[in-house]
């Protein structure tokens, strides 16, 4: 058994947010010492999926959806999938708008608005404003 203050430590995760996580069901605590909340050892493992989840862009109830409530977490492959598709759709925004930055810290153009890549590069940015 953790109480709230070591799960904090061990986690990283700041003791109000472990609160919270509780509170919107994400962790449970199995009772209280004093007034700090325990927790099974197992909530490290939620907590690291958790962090993974949102590391990859899952909301908290997207990611209450996949990991559930209780137990053993049953992740949903199609929504994994799904959001694999979508970091690489990302990806590769990203790796364009990279090296479209590239291009114009090294354009030999005399004025940026005078390069071609790079008024291609503003009407792609105002489409995705759109």
């Amino acid at each position: 058994m953790l109480d709230i203050s070591e799960l904090s430590r061990r986690t990283g995760f700041p003791a109000s947010k472990l609160r919270y996580y509780e509170e919107v069901g994400l962790i449970r605590s199995i009772g209280r010492k004093g007034l700090k909340r325990l927790f099974e050892e197992e909530v490290t493992t939620r907590l690291a999926l958790i962090a993974v989840g949102q590391t990859a862009g899952f909301s908290l109830a997207e990611i209450r959806a996949l990991i559930g409530v209780e137990g053993q977490p049953d992740l949903d492959r199609s929504a994994l999938g799904q959001k694999a598709d979508m970091l690489d759709s990302q990806i590769h925004e990203l790796a364009a708008l990279r090296d479209g930055i590239r291009h114009i810290m090294n354009c030999s153009a005399e004025h940026h608005l005078d390069c071609p890549r790079f008024q291609r590069i503003l009407r792609v940015a105002m489409k995705r404003k759109a």
